[in-house]
């Protein structure tokens, strides 16, 4: 008897999670096959609708089409990012182009492009609502920037270059993530272990007997590993080992280099908007940006440099000083910056990570960020062990609102593993909406790769750590307080330099002692955190504010340069390294160093969704300045002020342009004032 593809039917589990236990690697293809003939079937009924085009019959219509091919993907793309493996990889590859021409199809089918372009050519003469019109709105922008208007050949090229970049931006993560899962320091000797706390060198020897190497310590390219080696390390040839173990990732001219990767993603992004009559392809990504232009982006980020780069040189300075200070005659090298930096840190402020990881137990950490989005917007949270979840490690929340009604699933994957790619991220298996008058619930989940607990010692986070957490969950609490018709503008489907807002904004609540004291308690006495710890913590937010501001900065800078700098056709690249060099010059702090390179590990633009748009993290910075300092004159938890968060912010998703929607919040636009005032950089 064939076994059944959990797929191919409706997912028979709690709240319609996918039945993660009973899905193989198999299952994917056949099923997202199948769901795309079903698909096309949907797309041919609206364009074989003899009635005249209407909103409903052909905007709503589309709107809805495709619902299991587009579950049945998510599940794949999640899992590929989160628990992936060798086959799954296969099978992302194979799929992706075939869905990105299946998209193409649709975008460049003249029968239903004459249908939807019919609609927007009499929107003025429809009585629609204001969702409805940025529907039609964005649906007939979709079609025009996918080729619709241009001729055969034209449109054949468009889907040729957009099935090869699908292709191409899958592989380079997947080389990023070999790379980092191929690297490992091993260290027999105890003695190199000096100036590492011991939490972290407890980690070190579980992951040793963990990969064989019992009796040994083992640091990895992992964050939990790498950072805390990075800063501690009294070994400084074992800290540049590490540095550059970690910096040449991809860029060894073997299997997994991605410089030709890069080559190719450039040039064919050019072409694509070319063929679309932009000059570049940061003038067709910015078009659909509250930044709109290029020139307002490079302006926005030289500006910012400008204010910042003196004050990150005197931050350098104080370190070269500092070091001198310790008898150190070498010269300062990025490998030194971490380890310089903590210890200066601890000498102005007698603050380090050490002192108050003791009050961030992840448990508690987490039990604070449900209680934070309880009093700011009455949600209660609650673990289910019969939510599917896909990996052991994740856990899966029923998400209730004030009278007890389900809003969301939440699930959260927090420890690295090698199936997982590095960093943090926020995803949804499905999407709010609503259907046949009802809401659909979203399912949400934040992705982390979170200090894990070691032999006796629980998972305590950097404050680092809790900050990324508290990130996180604000761009879930997005997702989840979504309330809107179409899922296509529910939730976080808002322009990308407008997406970081509730992510960034949520960070701020770890500094105030009133949000502190819902969580931060010692792991062992149950003791709060000092008031004197939480000062001492609010003190350093402008320790090294304007150095952590140049480097985003040069990589915004090194985003603009390949998508915008080297414009129209002469998109080509020649030396990755020499290209990088001369885009990031002009944030330089450091002697360069040979072998190394961020281009090639630069996931963000090269194989997630920030090309052209990386710029908008210290965007959302001014965004997220301004609207907390609301918070800040009337209280953090101040009801009115959240109730207006929550519903001019969280639950509008992309229904209303962001400008109009942070100024019904707000009252008026946003000033850079409140970011450089908590930056430093202006008294």
């Amino acid at each position: 008897m064939t076994e059944a593809n959990p797929l191919l039917t409706e997912f028979d589990t709690p709240f319609e999670v996918p039945p993660f236990d009973a899905i193989k690697v198999e299952h994917f293809l056949p099923a997202i096959r199948l769901s795309m003939d079903q698909a096309k079937s949907e797309i041919d009924d609206i364009i074989a609708n003899s009635d005249p085009a209407s909103f409903e019959n052909t905007i709503e219509k589309l709107e809805a089409s495709g619902e299991s091919l587009q579950r049945n993907a998510s599940v794949l793309f999640n899992l590929n990012s989160a628990e992936t493996s060798k086959e799954l990889q296969q099978v992302a590859q194979e799929i992706s182009p075939v869905l990105t021409e299946f998209d193409s199809e649709i975008k460049q089918n003249e029968g239903l492009f004459a249908r939807v372009k019919t609609v927007y050519e009499s929107r003025s003469g429809l009585d629609l609502s204001v969702e409805q019109k940025m529907l039609l709105e964005k649906t007939y922008k979709s079609f025009v920037r996918s080729g619709s208007n241009l001729d055969t050949v034209a449109k054949n090229r468009f889907r040729e270059v957009s099935m090869e970049l699908s292709k191409l931006t899958l592989k380079f993560g997947e080389n990023v993530l070999k790379e980092t899962n191929d690297y490992e320091l091993v260290i027999e000797k105890e003695s190199d272990l000096s100036g590492l706390p011991q939490d972290v060198i407890d980690r070190a020897a579980s992951l040793a007997k963990e990969n064989e190497h019992a009796g040994k310590w083992v640091f990895t390219l992992q964050a939990p590993s790498y950072i805390p080696f990075m800063e501690y390390a009294d070994n400084r040839t074992l800290r540049e080992q590490l540095f550059k173990a970690y910096m040449s990732k991809a860029f060894k001219g073997n299997d997994h280099d991605n410089q030709e990767l890069i080559r190719k993603i450039v040039a064919l992004r050019s072409e694509k908007s070319n063929l679309l009559g932009y000059k570049t392809y940061a003038d067709y990504v910015l078009e659909e940006r509250m930044a709109e232009t290029p020139l307002k982006v490079k302006s926005f980020l030289n500006d910012l440099l400008e204010k910042s780069m003196p004050a990150a040189r005197k931050e350098v300075d104080e370190i070269k000083a500092f070091m001198k200070e310790q008898g150190v005659d070498h010269e300062l090298q990025r490998w030194d910056w971490a380890y310089y930096s903590e210890k200066l840190r601890k000498k102005k402020y007698e603050f380090d990570d050490e002192l108050i990881k003791p009050y961030f137990e992840l448990e508690r950490v987490i039990a604070g960020v449900f209680e934070t989005a309880g009093k700011l917007f009455g949600l209660a949270f609650e673990r289910k062990s019969d939510i599917p979840v896909y990996h052991p490690d994740v856990q899966a929340y029923e998400v209730r609102d004030r009278v007890g009604n389900m809003v969301a699933v939440f699930l959260a994957d927090f420890f690295p593993r090698a199936g997982k790619r590095p960093g943090a991220w926020m995803t949804s298996f499905r999407e709010e909406k609503r259907k046949n008058g009802n809401r659909i619930i979203p399912q949400v989940s934040i992705v982390c790769n979170f200090t894990p607990s070691s032999e006796g010692n629980p998972s305590l986070l950097k404050f680092d750590e809790v900050k990324t957490l508290f990130h996180e969950f604000g761009h879930a609490l997005h997702g989840m307080l979504a309330n809107t018709t179409y899922g296509s503008l529910s939730g976080t489907s808002v322009y990308w330099d407008f997406v970081e807002l509730p992510s960034q904004i949520f960070e701020n609540w770890c500094y105030e002692k009133e949000c502190l004291d819902l969580f931060a308690r010692h792991y062992q006495t149950g003791e709060l955190i000092p008031q004197e710890l939480i000062e001492k913590l609010r003190s350093t937010v402008t320790y090294h504010e304007a150095y952590a501001t140049v480097r985003q900065l040069s990589f915004a800078l090194l985003d603009m340069a390949y998508h915008y700098d080297i414009s129209g056709n002469s998109a080509t690249i020649g030396d990755v390294a020499a290209f990088e060099q001369e885009a990031m010059n002009a944030t330089e702090l450091f002697p360069l160093v040979d072998g190394v390179n961020m281009s090639v590990q630069f996931g963000h633009i090269f194989a997630g969704g920030y090309a052209a748009g990386y710029y908008s993290y210290k965007w959302a910075e001014v965004l997220d300045a301004d609207a907390f300092s609301l918070f800040q004159e009337r209280g953090i938890f101040d009801a009115a002020t959240a109730v207006s968060f929550q519903e001019n912010i969280l639950s509008k998703g992309g229904t209303v342009p962001p400008m109009e929607l942070y100024k019904r919040f707000r009252g008026q636009e946003p000033t850079a004032d409140a970011l450089l005032k908590r930056a430093g950089l202006v008294r």
